[in-house]
């Protein structure tokens, strides 16, 4: 057994990010930036006004001055003329800032009387001018790939004046069950049955990791089943499956689908729950071979998975990102392999993070990883944790 730190740096290390499409930056959300995004234009084009007020020169504009009203400027409809000595315009918030004005008086400082305004309050230059060029300028880089696009970068690309974005394909993820035993949700469950958690499970995962799964079905535990299963998984970037990957009679993964094609780079990592996970390639398409228990399957998808479809979409593929809490109940001594406990997460009275681990653990309680806030990190070895030593969490959601 290999440990969790190596296994996920093997898995990283073997992919690849997929091509690279354009889309349009409406669609961009949750995609990866392939390239970096230099600014098409200028943002503010012009000098533009920050307030609803009056467009003056500072050498007039002081207490008392009254100057006189030469025109008007508001947003998509910039005046042209030239704001001269002894003179001031209207403008309104984002209007283009006339020539010869260096400053804008707000209009609750300004009392006006017909075509004259006088000034309550002195000017000082540049102020509540939002200048040119203030937010970015043609050509200047102001995203820079890898990067996982927020709505927040949508709108900054829209300004940027990208109508299309290059970004990384989303990965087309196979995902098949396997085992006699295993019924999709709403077939009839006869006596041994049990209902699919891991198809419908992981096809969420994957898709909320930004890839496109695509649920491949049930096999059932025999050679031929397996084998014509995964023949149909053609076109895909990555194969999955989940069950048959530990030393039973019936897990077939390794031994049928090492006669066709599968070779292995890892088998068995040191951690609980998830100790039989696969990885290799399936003629040359990657291929993770999950445990077949829903909360082990689900735990190895969060280590490994999720770095493996980072990494495919052009992003480093990193660890899962860990925070300090406060342990919540005392832990035993841990063994050789690195535990990830489902843990509840509360606030004391210092509003310190607290983690409890649920007292089942069985990797068989798909309810409890539901239920959980976080996945609590003991190293193999560990000692006994009393109540309010730290420890190493994974925030789930």
């Amino acid at each position: 057994m290999i440990s969790v730190t190596e296994a996920r740096a093997k898995i990283v290390a073997a992919l690849a990010p997929v091509s690279r499409e354009d889309i349009a930056v409406m669609d961009t959300l949750g995609r990866v930036l392939a390239t970096d995004a230099m600014a098409r234009i200028t943002h503010p084009g012009a000098d533009v006004s920050a307030m609803d007020g009056y467009a003056v020169r500072t050498a007039d504009a002081t207490m008392g001055a009254v100057l006189s009203l030469v025109g008007t400027s508001a947003a998509g409809h910039p005046w042209a003329g030239t704001v001269g000595a002894g003179q001031a315009a209207r403008i309104f918030t984002g209007a283009y800032v006339p020539q010869g004005a260096d400053a804008v008086v707000i209009q609750e400082d300004i009392t006006s009387t017909g075509s004259n305004v006088t000034i309550n309050e002195a000017a000082s230059i540049g102020r509540h001018i939002r200048p040119l060029g203030q937010d970015f300028k043609t050509n200047e880089t102001i995203l820079r790939t890898p990067k996982r696009l927020t709505a927040r970068d949508v709108g900054l690309l829209a300004a940027m004046n990208f109508p299309l974005v290059s970004v990384y394909k989303r990965p087309r993820i196979g995902v098949l069950s396997t085992g006699d035993e295993v019924v999709m949700p709403g077939d009839d469950v006869k006596h041994g049955q049990l209902v699919s958690a891991n198809g419908p499970g992981l096809c969420a995962f994957i898709a909320s990791q930004g890839a496109a799964p695509v649920h491949l079905g049930i096999a059932r535990d025999d050679e031929s089943s397996l084998k014509a299963m995964a023949d149909t998984a053609t076109d895909l970037d990555m194969l999955v499956t989940s069950g048959g990957v530990s030393v039973g009679d019936h897990d077939l993964i390794a031994r049928v689908l090492g006669a066709n094609g599968l070779t292995v780079a890892l088998h068995k990592i040191a951690m609980r729950p998830g100790k039989p996970l696969l990885f290799g390639s399936l003629k040359g398409t990657p291929f993770f071979g999950l445990p077949g228990s829903p909360v082990s399957a689900m735990v190895c998808a969060i280590l490994f998975l999720g770095p493996a479809l980072e990494k495919m979409q052009g992003l480093h593929g990193a660890a899962p990102t860990t925070t300090k809490a406060k342990l919540g109940a005392a832990l035993k001594a841990n063994d050789k392999r690195e535990d990830y406990l489902r843990s509840a997460l509360s606030r004391d009275a210092n509003s310190d993070l607290i983690a409890t681990p649920f007292p089942k653990q069985d990797s068989g309680m798909i309810s409890s990883l539901a239920h959980a806030d976080a996945l609590l990190i003991r190293a193999p070895f560990a000692p006994e944790a009393k109540v309010g030593e730290q420890v190493d969490v994974i925030v789930l959601g």
